[in-house]
């Protein structure tokens, strides 16, 4: 049965506490109210959730109800409001998803692109040594491979560490002058192979 008091009526019985009232005033606006948040939302649930907040509100704001002004309008305002504040919060939580989406690209490409290089590298590398002089790849080994130092070598080999550094400088000069010279080729060869 439709309640034919008017929202200055019920409103009044609202401000009290009166459940009735507020029950009327929900059967009311609550399917004009759901019509009107789904043209925004265009999710059920979602629509059904803003419905429920604004009817909160009223609740919890009854005291405050301004019964001499346009209850309809106060009522579709807050509606539009929430419908408002939903979407922005939609957006910022895309747009947010969208940023770690990126800073997680950009964290990951580097390291794709900094091992394949270094592969490439590492594959010319070992082409180039196999043109070297058994004696200039047995230096670069001792030096590059296990760390030894200019007089370690010298001491090991039983030659000069003069001629250890001459080697040293003609086999990475070799190298340099055979690879690419890209920037990243360059940074990469610097970082894995000069002293």
């Amino acid at each position: 049965m439709k309640n034919s008091r008017s929202n200055k009526e019920l409103l009044l019985k609202l401000k009290t506490g009166d459940r009735i009232a507020f029950y009327n005033i929900y059967e009311r606006y609550c399917k004009r109210l759901y019509g009107f948040v789904f043209r925004y939302i265009k999710v059920e649930a979602e629509a059904e959730e803003i419905v429920q907040e604004v009817f909160v509100k009223i609740w919890e704001s009854r005291e405050k109800l301004d019964t001499f002004s346009s209850f309809e309008s106060f009522i579709f305002t807050i509606a539009y409001n929430s419908s408002i504040s939903q979407l922005r919060k939609k957006l910022s939580e895309k747009k947010y998803l969208e940023y770690l989406g990126s800073i997680q690209t950009v964290q990951s490409s580097p390291k794709v692109i900094d091992e394949l290089q270094y592969k490439e590298l590492d594959g010319k590398l070992k082409s180039l040594l196999n043109k070297l002089t058994p004696r200039q790849k047995e230096i670069f080994k001792l030096s590059r491979e296990d760390g030894f130092s200019h007089e370690e070598i010298a001491k090991q080999l039983d030659i000069s560490v003069n001629t250890v550094k001459k080697h040293m400088v003609n086999t990475l000069s070799f190298l340099k002058k055979h690879l690419d010279n890209g920037l990243t080729t360059s940074v990469l060869f610097c970082v894995f192979f000069l002293p």
